[in-house]
């Protein structure tokens, strides 16, 4: 298993703690976490751009003129992609779907891989707790300012229910917290280090012990 060093909350060393070989020990494929990447984002792709095609353009419901004798092109509704006001022919529509499928398990298999690799740089730093007594945001930055994080792009993960370092981490400039079952792999791959509590890193093992 790999052993990482644990930290209390003044930056002192508190022991050890042996992480899931398979979660936190695996090889790194670029590929696959790419992959990852690319169907997560996808999938997260809100589609905005939506032009109006004939069908969804206001008038046009009466012939704009009589079929013969006018001397001009027929023409059955001024809704027509040809006409100014008209319809338009293969524009961006809202019901593009780019939603893109990954297997459970590979899935699985790539956010062990960014985590792997975020304790291979030494990037994993392990709190024996982050329970604040009040959500305030200072008291989390006077922990941060004493453990390698200080500075630094973090992503905190916590237990669910920590609700006071949920609310004190929001003003806190380069740092966002996530929970511990909601872990993805761009939102690793966003931040320097990762930042996390013993209870949470339990959470984790729990909740991705199927990674391998």
């Amino acid at each position: 298993m790999a052993k990482v060093k644990v930290y209390n909350q003044k930056g002192e060393a508190a022991g050890d703690i042996e992480l899931a070989k398979d979660i936190f020990e695996v090889e790194v494929n670029p590929n696959l976490v790419h992959e990852a990447v690319v169907i997560q984002q996808a999938n997260s792709r809100q589609v905005i751009a939506h032009a109006k095609d004939r069908s969804e353009v206001r008038g046009g419901g009466r012939k704009p003129w009589r079929q013969k004798g006018t001397g001009r092109a027929r023409h059955g509704s001024t809704r027509s992609p040809i006409w100014r006001t008209g319809g338009v022919t293969f524009g961006p529509s809202k019901d593009q779907n780019f939603e893109r499928k990954m297997n459970k398990k590979a899935k699985r298999k790539a956010l062990a891989m960014t985590l792997s690799d975020k304790v291979a740089h030494d990037r994993f730093v392990v709190v024996d707790s982050l329970e604040l007594p009040e959500a305030k945001t200072k008291v989390f930055v006077s922990i941060q300012e004493a453990l390698p994080v200080a500075g630094k792009k973090t992503l905190v993960v916590i237990n669910p229910d920590n609700t006071n370092l949920k609310r004190a981490v929001k003003n806190v400039p380069k740092v966002d917290v996530i929970g511990a079952k909601s872990l993805n792999v761009v939102d690793i791959l966003a931040h320097d280090y990762v930042l996390i509590s013993k209870d949470a890193v339990e959470l984790v093992n729990e909740t991705y012990k199927a990674a391998n």
